[in-house]
């Protein structure tokens, strides 16, 4: 057990140099991923595929810059964080390649429930609708990228307390947030069975992306499919996809508004819900709940006119 178990802490003293040390995966993948933006909007051009559209490309790549911006701010106190926890462990685990397979594996068990989660409480979903928000699907859909996701980092906890070296829950969490860039494209079609029962392949998380009644809050994985098989939430994709959220946004190509919007209509909401029980529906309540109760709030106020 010495072998894998009881690594030293790690000096708080050399923080600021343990973290420029660790590898920035996603910066030294930005150039590679945006040629293949490149690539599929000259074919999507060339074959008049109509997958891009000029102003929802700009708010999707501001949305991207602007949280890899956020995500650069706050990287000195999320992995003050993961360190913190590692140090306090007795179980912590050695630098090892390896570790990187089960943390992986665990790092995407508490994604499943993160991503679920967000789609089912209201607080959540405002962390993540903005990734919904695009009513067409292609590579630059994997930019929109809340700017308050980071706040998430309480449901990855769990990774971080099974004693991971902070560099390897690091790069394993780019690892998996760069595999999400791929899967985000109507260009790549079903794959072999194999793959898409045990992998969240572009076809799969296509479903995710849909406005259907049938796709809503389906294929919640991020890299495995297996969690929606095993919990219930697995949907084919068995018909042309409609993108985008069940709504129109009043103002889609400004990348503030598309971060934003979810916590105006909750704050607007909880100011005029009256009693603490109609507050805490309106704020953790499900999304589609809270649409069907105003829609029937708004039918009585009508009746009411008349």
């Amino acid at each position: 057990m010495t072998n894998f178990f009881g690594a030293p802490t790690i000096d708080l003293q050399n923080i600021k140099s343990f973290i420029s040390d660790a590898p920035e995966i996603i910066v030294w993948a930005a150039p590679i991923m945006f040629l293949f933006v490149l690539i599929e909007w000259i074919y999507s051009k060339l074959h008049n595929k109509k997958t891009y559209d000029k102003k929802e490309t700009f708010a999707s790549i501001c949305v991207g810059i602007g949280n890899v911006f956020i995500s650069f701010l706050l990287k000195f106190t999320l992995f003050y964080i993961i360190i913190l926890v590692y140090n306090m462990l007795p179980w912590r685990l050695y630098f090892n390649w390896w570790t990187l397979i089960p943390c992986y594996i665990i790092l995407d068990f508490c994604s499943y429930w993160a991503h679920r989660i967000s789609h089912h409480q209201r607080f959540w979903w405002a962390t993540h609708v903005a990734h919904h928000s695009g009513e067409n699907y292609n590579l630059t859909t994997s930019f929109r990228l809340s700017w308050v996701q980071h706040i998430k980092i309480i449901f990855f906890l769990p990774v971080a307390l099974c004693g991971f070296h902070p560099i390897i829950f690091f790069v394993t969490n780019q690892i998996a947030i760069l595999f999400q860039f791929w899967v985000h494209t109507e260009y790549i079609k079903k794959l072999p069975r194999f793959f898409e029962y045990i992998f969240a392949t572009p076809s799969n998380h296509r479903v995710h992306h849909g406005s259907q009644d049938k796709f809503v809050n389906k294929n919640f994985g991020a890299t495995f499919i297996l969690w929606d098989r095993m919990f219930g939430t697995y949907q084919s994709e068995d018909e042309k996809v409609v993108y985008g959220l069940t709504h129109k946004l009043d103002k889609p190509g400004n990348p503030f508004y598309i971060n934003f919007h979810e916590f105006i209509d909750i704050w607007k909401d909880v100011r005029r819900a009256g009693g603490i029980r109609k507050i805490m529906f309106y704020m953790f309540g499900d999304p589609i709940d809270i649409g069907k109760y105003k829609v029937r709030l708004e039918k009585e106020r009508e009746n009411a006119k008349k």
